[in-house]
């Protein structure tokens, strides 16, 4: 028998919601229905809603309102920021969450979480993709990976975006609380380090590299040390121009971020995550070099639903190089919606939950400590514990 749609509730309506989730749940409704919708722009839920065919008193501009109004199965929460305090909430209700990076910027805010032993998917979709699926199908047999090198090229967002036509409030909303609880868990996790690291921090790492992360971890190999990290911004003559001669402007453009360190049996491993803000497409690479050949991931942009991820697998064929290529239509978001709806339905657990997302956030503060470390950039927080603890 077939098991019942999720009544599902959306917190969060911005660029991610518009181009990829909802969408997506539109047109599975034999997984989900939309049975409430919130965000912080009364006017984007209501254009939102209206395109959704959301009930009117099914609208809400905060996740409390949402829960009051029951009828829901589970959550699904695509907000900006740490999503620790919104899941909390869920879980207080007994209801499941499907739960978009970042999950959290602190260990402090997992282990609280964990506490709690709620339900949770996190939303690293790459683990759902086929051709990461394949490619650790194509490693089930390695025990000898040399290298795992990541590499992300990353434009600006409205570049990603343009196809999605994304709506967004006519005028900017005014400071709410998430200024606070940012502030306050910029101190949790590195102190009173300066803007630009703490951005760097919560944007580039936990927010982007964590996906890379999530893909080592898929084929058993996650980063075992953090031996050495950079943290850098170099400005072209061409960017320069565009931006003028304000040279805080520059700082608006997020770094280049690079670590390497050791595998759990004893290989290496490479990070780079580059912001291009002249660069025409997203681009991620994720190569595994072993003992008998590579396995090689090339990922479009996210937001290109049903966009192929290509997969390259080389080996020796006699005296020959076989290659062997993989591209599927199948869109990774979609699958990960499946596997939330069997997790809820059915109990088969997710690829990340609560433990994952914690080693992810370990991990992108152990790259920052590392860097804190070489150059003696003032750091406190979690981080700043991690740069005693190094040897």
């Amino acid at each position: 028998m077939t098991a019942a749609p999720l009544r599902l509730g959306v917190l969060g309506l911005g660029a991610v919601a518009q181009a990829v989730h909802l969408p997506l749940l539109a047109k599975r409704p034999d997984l989900y229905t939309i049975a409430a919708v919130a965000d912080l722009s009364s006017e984007v839920t209501e254009v939102i809603g209206d395109r959704y065919g959301i009930p009117p008193r099914r609208r809400f501009t905060n996740l409390g309102d949402l829960l009051d109004a029951g009828g829901l199965d589970a959550v699904m929460i695509l907000a900006r920021g740490s999503h620790a305090p919104e899941v909390r909430a869920v879980f207080e209700r007994g209801l499941p969450v499907f739960c978009e990076k970042p999950l959290a910027y602190t260990l402090a805010e997992v282990d609280d979480l964990a506490a709690l032993g709620g339900r949770i998917l996190v939303g690293y979709m790459k683990q759902y993709d086929p051709a990461v699926i394949a490619a650790e199908r194509a490693l089930a047999e390695v025990d000898d990976i040399r290298s795992i090198e990541a590499t992300v090229l990353h434009p600006p967002g409205a570049s990603q975006l343009a196809l999605a036509r994304v709506v967004g409030p006519a005028t900017p909303l005014p400071p709410g609380p998430q200024e606070a609880i940012d502030r306050q868990l910029w101190r949790d996790a590195v102190g009173d380090a300066d803007e630009s690291l703490w951005r760097a921090y919560r944007g580039c790492l936990v927010s982007s590299l964590a996906h890379d992360l999530s893909i080592m971890r898929s084929f058993g190999a996650p980063p075992a040390t953090v031996e050495y990290a950079d943290i850098w911004r170099q400005i072209s003559r061409h960017t320069r121009r565009d931006v003028g001669r304000d040279r805080k402007s520059f700082g608006e453009h997020p770094p280049s971020i690079a670590a390497t360190g050791t595998l759990p049996a004893g290989g290496r491993y490479t990070l780079a995550w580059h912001y291009l803000p002249d660069f025409p497409a997203y681009r991620e690479t994720v190569r595994v070099v072993h003992g008998r050949g590579t396995v090689e991931l090339t990922f479009p942009s996210p937001y290109l639903l049903h966009a192929p991820t290509e997969l390259v697998v080389t080996t020796l064929d006699g005296d020959a190089e076989r290659r062997v290529s993989r591209r599927s239509v199948t869109e990774a978001f979609e699958t990960q919606l499946e596997a939330f709806h069997a997790y809820v339905r059915e109990g088969t657990p997710p690829r990340s939950g609560l433990a994952e997302g914690r080693a992810d956030v370990l991990t992108c503060q152990q790259i920052v400590a590392a860097y804190a470390a070489r150059t003696g950039t003032p750091v406190g927080g979690e981080v700043g514990r991690l740069v005693k603890e190094r040897p």
